[in-house]
């Protein structure tokens, strides 16, 4: 059960990374963006989503989003795997409005003139950002985008308040079981202690082997 329960938290770490890392870029993006209404729906989607807590976003996903789906979505969505899916939107959409701010600050650390250089060459907005800027950009936030990731991992503990057949609420089930709660929460707690050091040695690796050299 406690192998189980590892196994999903990897996965929710896995798909909500690949919900956020490109959420976060759109985000970014649209923050950056010529246009004032694009700018101010990037803005108002960052703070929003800061400003709630993951654990009240998670129980919104779960209890709140399902009751404005018409009734055979709703009906067809809790006969899968509700809580995964829920679970991986709540992590994902979170964990977007930080990476986003992180893409935003290494575009911004990409000299301006590069963008105006490209642009008197031709190139439209968006292709000269996918060709100038953004390469440039993502070498600067790969290790606050590793932090994020760290961050990701653990909130994906939070899905055990909606039944999320995580990690902890594996070990709260073999905890009941068993009555061996030492044994039980030992193990999640060095499960968590061994994929977060990974991650962090993972950053500090790219850090040594790609330093990032101001002018």
């Amino acid at each position: 059960m406690l192998v189980s329960g590892l196994l999903m938290s990897l996965q929710y770490l896995f798909y909500g990374l690949c919900l956020a890392l490109p959420l976060g870029l759109l985000i970014a993006l649209c923050r950056l963006s010529p246009y004032k209404i694009l700018r101010a729906l990037g803005a108002s989607y960052v703070e929003v989503v800061r400003s709630i807590p993951l654990l009240a976003q998670m129980l919104f996903w779960y209890f709140g989003v399902p009751e404005l789906l018409p009734e055979p979505v709703k009906a067809a969505l809790y006969e899968g795997p509700v809580e995964s899916i829920c679970a991986v939107l709540a992590i994902g959409f979170y964990t977007a409005a930080y990476m986003a701010e992180d893409i935003r600050s290494g575009i911004r650390a990409v000299p301006a003139v590069q963008l105006e250089a490209a642009r008197a060459i031709g190139l439209p907005y968006l292709r000269a950002m996918r060709l100038v800027i953004l390469p440039q950009a993502f070498r600067l936030t790969v290790p606050p985008l590793i932090s994020q990731t760290l961050n990701l991992w653990k909130g994906t503990s939070i899905a055990t308040v909606i039944g999320a057949a995580e990690m902890m609420y594996q070990a709260g089930q073999v905890e009941s079981q068993s009555f061996r709660s030492f044994e039980a929460f030992a193990f999640a707690s060095v499960a968590y202690l061994t994929v977060s050091m990974i991650i962090t040695g993972l950053a500090a690796w790219f850090q040594h082997r790609y330093p990032v050299r101001t002018m």
